[in-house]
C-alpha cells in the first residue's frame, strides 16, 4: 500500500508542471481574451513573457540545473506564484521589474524615468528626448496596448 501511494504522489507530482504552468494559464488566457478587463489580460500576457524567459534560462542552464535535485520543486512552486489569482505574481514582476527596465533604457540609450512617459490624446507616449529607435518602440507599445494598464498595486484588494 505505501508503494502504491509513493507512486502515486509521483505521477501527481509529473502531471502538477504541465497543468499549472500550461494547462491553467492556457485556459485562463482564453477566458482572459474573452473579458472587457484589462487586469487579466495584463496578467496573463506578463505570465507568458516570464514564462518564456523562464524556459529559455533554462535550456541555456540545463548542464547546471542537472546538478540541483530541487530545481523541478522550485520551478513549480515559482510558477504557482505567478499564476494563482492570489498573489498575481507574473503582474508583479511584470510591474517592479520587467516595465521599469524597459523604460530605463530608451532606444537611443538615453536614461529615463517611466514618469517622463506621457501619453497624449492619440495613445503615443512621448519624452523630451526623442530618438528614431525610442520613438518606434514607444508608438509599438501603445498600439499594442489599447486598453488602459494598471499598475501592481491598483489592483490590491
Amino acid at each position: 500500500m505505501g508503494s502504491r501511494l509513493w507512486t502515486l504522489l509521483g505521477h501527481a507530482h509529473t502531471l502538477a508542471g504541465p497543468a499549472t504552468m500550461l494547462m491553467y494559464p492556457l485556459y485562463a488566457s482564453v477566458i482572459a481574451m474573452e473579458t472587457t478587463s484589462k487586469l487579466d489580460d495584463q496578467q496573463w500576457l506578463a505570465y507568458w513573457i516570464l514564462y518564456s524567459f523562464l524556459t529559455l534560462l533554462e535550456m541555456l542552464l540545463q548542464p547546471l540545473l542537472e546538478w540541483i535535485p530541487i530545481w523541478y520543486d522550485i520551478k513549480l512552486v515559482f510558477a504557482a506564484w505567478l499564476v494563482l489569482p492570489q498573489f498575481r505574481g507574473a503582474a508583479f514582476i511584470y510591474e517592479k521589474i520587467v516595465r521599469e527596465k524597459l523604460f530605463k533604457i530608451n532606444g537611443d540609450g538615453a536614461v529615463h524615468s517611466p514618469k517622463l512617459f506621457k501619453a497624449n490624446g492619440d495613445g503615443a507616449a512621448h519624452s523630451p528626448k526623442q530618438s528614431p529607435n525610442s520613438s518606434r518602440l514607444r508608438k509599438l507599445i501603445s498600439f499594442s496596448s489599447q486598453k488602459k494598464i494598471y499598475p501592481y498595486h491598483e489592483y490590491e484588494h
